[in-house]
Parts: C-alpha cells; sequence; structure tokens
C-alpha cells in the first residue's frame, strides 16, 4: 500500500492576551488529529492501493481569547485540519473538543447548530491581503483591535510574528504585492 505525505507539517503562531492565559480553559483541543484519503484503483470494482496523509497526528489547543494561526506552505494540510476540525472531512483518528464537547462523536444536527459557534477561513490569496496595507499594518491590525498589544509592543510582536514564520522583520513595510 503507497502512503503520500504532505510537503510539511503546518506550524502554528499563538498570540494571546493575559486575559486568555489566566483564564486556563481550552476553547479548542485537538489532539492526535488524523485525515487520511484513500488512493484507489479500478473503475468498476474500486480497491484502495494506498492513502494520501493529508494530516497525521497534529496537537494543538486554543485558549478562550486567544488567536491561533495556522501557517504553512501549500499542501501541508492547513485547511484539511480547519475541514477536519469543524467535521467538513470526517476525521480518520483523534479527538476534537470544542468548550469540552467532542465533535467526532456529534450527529449532523447537533454538528450544525456547533457550527454556529466556529468558523473557518479559507485560503483566497486574492482577497485575504488589503493590497493597500503594508504587511506589518495587516498584521498588527488584530492584536490592535482586541486589544492585545498597541504601539511599540505592537511593532516588537509583529517582527516576532515575521521571525516565527521565517520573514525578516525588515517586510513589514512591504505590501503583499511585494513579496
Amino acid at each position: 500500500m503507497a502512503v503520500t505525505t504532505p510537503p510539511s507539517t503546518p506550524d502554528y503562531v499563538r498570540v494571546r492576551s493575559t486575559a486568555s492565559a489566566e483564564s486556563g480553559k481550552n476553547l479548542l483541543d485537538v489532539k492526535a488529529l488524523k485525515m487520511h484519503f484513500p488512493l484507489t484503483q479500478g473503475i468498476i470494482f474500486q480497491r484502495q492501493v494506498g492513502a494520501v496523509r493529508a494530516v497525521d497526528g497534529i496537537d494543538f489547543f486554543v485558549e478562550k481569547g486567544e488567536t491561533l494561526g495556522l501557517v504553512g506552505e501549500s499542501g501541508c494540510g492547513k485547511s484539511t485540519t480547519g475541514r477536519a476540525i469543524l467535521q467538513l472531512y470526517k476525521p480518520t483518528a483523534g479527538e476534537v473538543k470544542f468548550d469540552g464537547i467532542e465533535l467526532t462523536k456529534l450527529g449532523g444536527e447537533q454538528m450544525r447548530k456547533m457550527r454556529r459557534r466556529m468558523q473557518m477561513i479559507f485560503q483566497d490569496p486574492y482577497a485575504s491581503l488589503n493590497p493597500r496595507m503594508t504587511v506589518g499594518n495587516i498584521i498588527g491590525e488584530p492584536l490592535e483591535v482586541h486589544s492585545l498589544a498597541k504601539g511599540r509592543e505592537k511593532t516588537e510582536r509583529v517582527q516576532e510574528l515575521l521571525r516565527v514564520v521565517g520573514l525578516n522583520p525588515y517586510f513589514t513595510n512591504r505590501y503583499p504585492h511585494e513579496f
């Protein structure tokens, strides 16, 4: 049986306010999440000949009041992870708890009600980034909107986040089209 893995495992960037760090309660808990897609052969009598391991055992959590950005190269499983969390794809294995409720055990109607409390921002590179804002402004805006950082602290946090994802902090003054 052939097994294909994504280019690399997605990484995450955590931004938390002091209020969320003090609460200690996780809003989302993801443990050993796996999403494998079968590779089949044959037109009439299909049989599984392998699997694509789109997500293979990812663990993370999000506390209440916290923002988590999942980052990685194209094809590494970011969107698949989001879809598996929302149960748009049935995970191959793992646990997904939202506010203490195990989502993988919910039926259709229960899951539809639960999805009203969640949101996934799907990737669209042409609609995602405002071409009139610098990278620093784009990254810093949610920090300010959610009262996580202002002024010098915001600037330092933006530079730190750029370093975490492998970009030079000098890029804060660039526009999206300049990459």
